[in-house]
């Protein structure tokens, strides 16, 4: 069905500009009155500075501030702690005798509250002509291309982000939102959202958004808390052997540990939700620093409330936690207990006046009542001799679904949808790596037991079943890597297979084989110019939607799906302008096969799974092909002089076949994207920021309108015309302004957020609903009729950030 255009946040287009311009006044009034407050101007910054392979502390290794003049050296254990340090914003170095200092950007300097530096070196290797460079990492020789970073910083100041991960990584290059920007659907060069993988510390986590869709991991909201990320990595080609499932993207979360020393505090309020972070040290003994941490947190949404109270007719209402537990066993051993999870309830309000377009919404939006857990234990172990690492772990992840249509959604009767399920992965993984000679070698092995039940009622198509699957998921994979020509060539060469005991499909484990071979050369000794390409085969296993879905007779009509393959070409120049500059251009071309199709619908699945649905609980057949390619470009500025920026444009097509021969633009193909980000640091902590973003006119599916009369409120969509409407383009601003006050014993953030800033009409789906007249009684002979949308609304947003 069209997307129902549901803001989580503050302001929604259905308030009244009257109401809208009050509240705007009123939060800029409160942010520019909170000044009056007396500030604190010192703050202290520590971590541990260690070699990048071995993992060895570096003994003496200097950490610097910029040019401020201040800095340490780490002590026998590779930690440092620089005291007194003005509260602002820092480049900080680490720089160690034979090995290449590393620069982090942006980091900022508060009275408390400061997150551990943490630091890995790499080697460096000297040339004849003293042009010293560093071999490259085994990271930068896997993905040496299509592959992006993002610090806390970035991800908790982007402009339109509210805190949340995936809306921020929907403004990297080659990956755009949902149609409307109204989801965090990630969608990477054109593939569909659910052909993505996350990681959260190495261990797969399904769902990453409230209200997700099941058999994709789009939503509305986010459930990662960005007060526990120390990076977000995000690659779109070139993967890791050691990532199962990715077809488009892969998107790893790595999460920082507590702090060692003292218990620290963090409480964010933003318009939305509030969320509480806690971390220290556990069974410290007097220790200086304690083996020791944990960090946990937990975030209530109170949408409901205010949504409630004026007049809407969706009340969404989550809670979500995250926990991690890590403890230094030895000087060589490492446990981590993390943990995520999520509770949501999508419920209706009864509306007070009638209003064409609320009355629509309330009677088409799902009833949805869902909760997700990831837990999982992990075990590093680094080798004495310093010559590799291993990693065990073994964790469990459920997701509960109940997603319920009612022709009557505030009695909650009449019910003509419904679909109740549990998937459930238990998974075992095992991992080492061996450094022999210049080879870098990993290799490993994924077990996991799979189980699905599902209870669905489908008035509209007939349909309903009682389905109950459990099977084993297993996959083995190598991947090696090594630097020649004087460390001017970087080769990698990956391997990966996987099979099942579910799928009929024979031979499993070598018609899954994925080659894969990435490619970088320096073109002069500095590496400042850089040729990359890569070459790859994937694999993904159908979800567990389409493979429990039974027909009326209970027979597992889907069993006989095949792994979906796409195959990846991506090659591009890299140039360093600078150490803190860098400008990308990529060509890249994926060619997908065996896509499962519609059997009801006869279209590629590819084009669903973009808005609140099941995906995948239908007869499908894997006969569907598809192809993206495109060009795109990166200029990417850290923060230097009080300035920073990525500006990126992808051109591009996405195309998919329902039968192998008549290729459709998808969903996804807008062609166009455009998306900048940047701000300015002003003196006394100010800071201004700005995102835009521009995505082409987007097709979509328009609405059966004969079939949804005859099916109301269930929306039919006609298929059979996709590609032959197209929305208007899509480009929003969004304007930030952040403000930092440091006292004794506490740092106060206050930001004021205008999204959509200009006003723009963002563009959305045809919706429709029932003929009403003015008092909203329903007009005989009954007929559809289109709704009337704006969808120009500003949204002001104001909250703040407390460490203490």
């Amino acid at each position: 069905m069209p997307a129902m255009h549901i803001y989580f946040c503050f302001s929604v287009k259905t308030i009244s500009p009257t109401y809208k311009l009050r509240t705007s006044l009123f939060l800029t009034y409160l942010f520019f009155s909170v000044q009056l407050i007396n500030a604190q101007n010192t703050g202290s910054l520590n971590g541990f500075v260690k070699d990048a392979r071995t993992g060895e502390p570096l003994i003496g290794a200097t950490v610097s501030l910029g040019d401020s003049g201040l800095g340490a050296v780490t002590d026998v254990d590779g930690f440092y702690q620089i005291n007194d340090i003005p509260t602002t914003t820092y480049q900080v170095t680490a720089a160690y005798l034979g090995y290449t200092p590393d620069n982090r950007f942006n980091v900022i300097i508060r009275s408390v509250g400061n997150p551990a530096l943490n630091f890995e070196l790499q080697e460096a290797v000297e040339q004849l002509d003293e042009v010293v460079i560093s071999a490259s990492s085994r990271e930068d020789m896997v993905t040496p291309l299509s592959s992006q970073t993002l610090s806390a910083v970035e991800i908790a100041t982007y402009p339109g982000g509210n805190n949340d991960i995936a809306k921020v990584v929907q403004s990297l290059p080659g990956v755009a939102g949902s149609v409307g920007g109204f989801r965090n659907d990630i969608i990477i060069r054109g593939g569909a959202p659910n052909e993505n993988v996350y990681y959260l510390d190495g261990i797969e986590i399904p769902n990453i958004n409230h209200f997700s869709t099941q058999g994709s991991a789009g939503g509305p909201v986010g459930l990662i808390n960005v007060s526990f990320i120390e990076q977000v990595d995000l690659s779109t080609s070139a993967f890791d052997a050691r990532y199962d499932n990715p077809l488009s993207g892969v998107v790893q979360f790595d999460q920082r540990i507590g702090d060692t020393r003292k218990f620290k505090t963090n409480l964010r309020v933003s318009a939305s939700e509030t969320a509480l972070t806690l971390e220290g040290p556990l069974f410290r003994a007097g220790r200086e620093n304690s083996p020791t941490t944990f960090i946990v947190s937990a975030r209530r949404s109170y949408l409901q409330f205010l949504f409630k109270v004026i007049g809407l007719p969706i009340l969404p209402d989550y809670w979500d936690y995250q926990y991690k537990i890590n403890h230094k066993i030895d000087e060589y051993n490492e446990l981590s207990l993390i943990g995520v999870g999520s509770i949501d309830n999508f419920s209706v309000n009864e509306l007070d006046e009638f209003d064409a377009e609320q009355q629509s919404t309330l009677e088409q939006v799902p009833i949805i009542k869902q909760w997700s857990t990831t837990s999982g234990l992990s075990w590093k172990r680094r080798l004495k001799n310093g010559n590799g690492s291993m990693r065990t772990s073994l964790s469990t992840n459920i997701l509960n679904n109940r997603f319920e249509r009612y022709r009557n959604n505030v009695n909650q009767t009449d019910l003509y949808f419904s679909n109740d399920s549990r998937e459930r992965e238990t998974k075992f993984r095992h991992e080492q790596t061996r450094y022999w000679g210049d080879w870098i070698v990993s290799a490993g092995l994924v077990l996991q037991q799979a189980g699905y039940t599902n209870v669905t009622t489908n008035e509209v198509t007939g349909n309903r079943f009682d389905s109950s699957i459990n099977f084993w998921r297993y996959g083995l994979f190598v991947q090696s890597s090594r630097s020649v020509l004087d460390n001017r060539l970087d080769i990698s060469l990956g391997l990966r297979s996987d099979a099942n005991s579910f799928t009929g499909q024979k031979q499993q484990l070598l018609s899954t084989l994925s080659p894969r071979l990435a490619l970088s050369y320096a073109l002069e000794p500095g590496k400042r110019w850089r040729l990359n390409a890569s070459i790859g085969r994937y694999y993904k296993i159908p979800p567990y939607t389409m493979l429990g879905y039974q027909d009326n007779q209970g027979v597992l009509l889907n069993k006989g799906t095949r792994y979906i393959k796409s195959d990846h070409l991506v090659a591009g120049l890299e140039y360093r302008v600078s150490s803190s500059a860098r400008i990308t251009l990529e060509g890249f071309y994926k060619k997908y096969d065996d896509y499962p199709v519609s059997v009801l619908d006869q279209v590629s699945l590819a084009n669903k799974g973009g808005d609140f649905e099941v995906l995948g609980s239908e007869a499908v057949i894997s006969k569907g092909e598809g192809r993206t390619y495109g060009l795109e470009f990166l200029f990417q500025q850290q923060y230097t002089r009080n300035f920073y920026g990525i500006l990126a444009y992808t051109f591009f097509r996405s195309e998919f076949s329902a039968d192998g021969s008549n290729y459709l633009p998808s969903l996804w193909d807008s062609r166009h994207l455009l998306t900048f980000t940047g701000g300015y640091k002003f003196n006394r902590n100010w800071e201004a920021s700005l995102r835009y973003r521009y995505s082409g006119p987007s097709p979509y599916v328009p609405v059966n309108e004969e079939a949804t009369l005859a099916n109301y409120p269930a929306v039919i969509l006609d298929y059979s015309r996709l590609g032959t409407l197209r929305l208007e383009a899509f480009n929003q601003a969004d304007i930030r302004i952040d403000k930092k006050w440091n006292f004794k014993k506490a740092a106060l953030d206050v930001y004021l957020e205008f999204q959509n800033a200009f006003n723009q009409n963002l563009p959305s789906e045809p919706q429709y609903g029932l003929d009403r007249d003015e008092n909203g009684e329903l007009i005989s002979p009954a007929a559809l009729v289109e709704i009337r949308q704006d969808n120009s609304s500003l949204l002001p947003i104001i909250g703040f950030v407390l460490d203490f």
